[in-house]
């Protein structure tokens, strides 16, 4: 029997998240490049010490500013609800029997998938608004040297959190059998998003059903 495969994900959005990836990977790269002696030879893959100094902000920037489309198309989408609170009580029972746990039906997005859009959101704000604090090009100058160390102590911990959380994140894709198809390809299995999202699955059925009742002259 043919599988049947639900849309997830536009291009343009799958381009938008692969894109955060590559920044975000340069970002980091480059930041730890600079973090730790030991990781000084980093700064190889960037042209040598001083352009990984130069480059690294603009990578910071260019992650922030494309995360920032993604915000804008998936905030609603990851408001707090009431049945989140409920999964995530359930949700030691999905890691340690993850055949028998009873979770709650969610929508598009369960509550482990709201926390790592929430924390990447705060992290990227607070590596920005410090990384602008003693950016030396531009505005370090006109910030008090104790202002900096702080802010670099607070920017090294967001960006602890932050790759802590896309850790996660990589993981619990792979480690659900069939979610890396909704960014590789754009779709799931109907089975998947049932099992796992099962009312978002009612409303793409509901939405289809309703196309195939109004007819070609609709759609």
């Amino acid at each position: 029997m043919k599988k049947l495969y639900i849309q997830r994900y536009s291009d343009n959005q799958r381009i938008n998240h692969w894109l955060v990836v590559v920044c975000f990977g340069l970002a980091g790269f480059s930041g730890l490049a600079l973090f730790h002696p030991n990781l000084f030879f980093l700064t190889q893959f960037f042209g040598g010490p001083q352009w990984t100094r130069i480059v690294h902000p603009y990578f910071g920037i260019a992650v922030f500013l494309l995360f920032l489309l993604m915000f804008i198309g998936f905030w609603r989408l990851n408001i707090w609800r009431r049945e989140d609170t409920q999964w995530v009580k359930a949700a030691p029972d999905l890691v340690l029997q993850p055949d028998k746990a009873a979770m709650p039906p969610v929508r598009k997005y369960n509550a482990g998938q709201k926390l790592v859009f929430w924390l990447m959101t705060l992290s990227l704000i607070v590596l920005l608004a410090t990384g602008l604090l003693f950016w030396q090009d531009w505005f370090a100058a006109s910030v008090p040297i104790p202002v900096q160390r702080v802010a670099l102590v607070l920017h090294a911990l967001a960006a602890f959190v932050m790759s802590l959380t896309a850790v996660v994140h990589i993981y619990a894709a792979i480690w659900v059998k069939g979610t890396l198809r909704a960014m590789t390809q754009g779709t799931v299995s109907s089975g998947w998003a049932k099992h796992h999202h099962p009312l978002w699955y009612q409303d793409k059925m509901g939405q289809a059903q309703s196309r195939a009742q109004a007819g070609p002259e609709h759609t």
